[in-house]
């Protein structure tokens, strides 16, 4: 049903695209060309969905994130798509699996709608950084609905914990349900806020949560791709890093964080040494993207 709604939701722009175009034969070529990018457009979509969605980025449910509300100002879809993933792990995935709460929201993200954490193919990115440098105090900028602390939790050591940092509470609460489902809430703290607030955060961090100077293992930067050098910064000026302590960013690529991945390349053997990692952006293989992981050199 959803994969017919959507392509009847293709077909109806493409047919709309081309009715206007009957109806306005001498429009001027620029006018015709964005209405027949419509009409392929649309067409695209329709069959997408009506073969299985073989092509992720002609998904409604991707498409949808650049229309209207968009993540980038309020961090939610804004379509529902949060709220329903939350409902969903709560019926299919098995209570205290957090392997299993991960393959849900993965069959989620592929089967219904697109959803922007870090997928499965970067997800063991993650995976590999924590478990080399076994962490025991993590900081996570982006909590979105869970998913990057679900991979974190089930591969971190067993004494540590993880503090993330959501924008946008309604999202905090989601990740709050599905990780006590999962059995993972004892081990994750989410504190609604962010880095840029004029310290605020920061605050709370030291003060509530007893961040201390070279007490930060391991920090995961999947949030606003502007904030990511600024918040760095942040975090570099509180002295809360050690030599030896490792930063992950994703979609260093798409949709881009060309400013921190600037900075790295500078200071490439003073204050960091990072790899960077080829992959694909989240459930699909055509669009491409970076995630880069850095060791801090200084102290």
């Amino acid at each position: 049903m959803r994969d017919l709604s959507s392509a009847a939701i293709g077909a109806a722009v493409s047919g709309a695209a081309l009715a206007m175009l009957g109806r306005k034969p001498n429009a001027p070529r620029a006018m015709r060309s964005a209405l027949w990018g419509c009409a392929s457009l649309g067409a695209a979509v329709a069959l997408n969905e009506l073969t299985g969605k073989p092509v992720p980025f002609l998904r409604w449910s991707f498409l949808r994130l650049f229309l209207g509300r968009s993540p980038r100002t309020g961090w939610q879809a804004g379509d529902g798509r949060e709220e329903a993933l939350a409902v969903h792990v709560m019926r299919h995935a098995r209570q205290a699996d957090p392997d299993d709460a991960i393959r849900v929201i993965d069959d989620f993200s592929r089967q219904h709608s697109f959803m922007i954490n870090i997928g499965d193919n970067k997800g063991q990115i993650l995976d590999r950084a924590i478990q080399r440098t076994q962490p025991r105090r993590l900081l996570e900028l982006g909590t979105y609905c869970g998913y990057s602390a679900l991979r974190m939790a089930r591969v971190m050591p067993s004494d540590a914990h993880l503090y993330s940092i959501e924008f946008n509470p309604a999202n905090a609460a989601i990740a709050r349900r599905i990780w006590d489902h999962a059995n993972i809430g004892d081990r994750v703290t989410v504190i609604v806020g962010h880095l840029g607030d004029g310290g605020s955060t920061l605050h709370r961090l030291r003060a509530e949560h007893g961040f201390t100077d070279g007490g930060l293992d391991f920090v995961f930067l999947d949030h606003d791709k502007s904030a990511y050098l600024p918040d760095l910064q942040r975090i570099v000026d509180e002295r809360w890093l050690h030599p030896g302590s490792v930063v992950v960013a994703d979609n260093v690529r798409v949709p881009g964080a060309p400013e921190y991945r600037a900075y790295m390349h500078q200071e490439e053997g003073k204050s960091w040494h990072t790899r960077e990692h080829r992959a694909h952006l989240e459930y699909q293989s055509m669009i491409r993207d970076l995630v880069l992981e850095s060791d801090y050199l200084q102290g």
